[in-house]
């Protein structure tokens, strides 16, 4: 199998999206670019990615947001 060059996210999990997010912008910024309850109040990296897993239209955002940065 090819390995996936234009693909960004590919070997990448979703928890180490989110922990290089949360080092990059802090809890308050991603807050701010991804509006969700979980960024913004008693924000924590379990109870973010039990939604996000739960939730594709916010895992989508917050994999754009990484894409952005990448």
């Amino acid at each position: 199998m090819e390995p996936q060059k234009n693909n960004p996210l590919h070997g990448k999990t979703l928890q180490f999206i989110l922990e290089y997010l949360v080092d990059y912008y802090g809890w308050k910024t991603m807050g701010i670019h991804v509006n969700i309850k979980c960024f913004n109040e008693n924000p924590s990296i379990k109870s973010s990615l039990t939604f996000l897993r739960k939730t594709p239209w916010a895992r989508k955002k917050v994999e754009e947001l990484f894409i952005a940065l990448y």
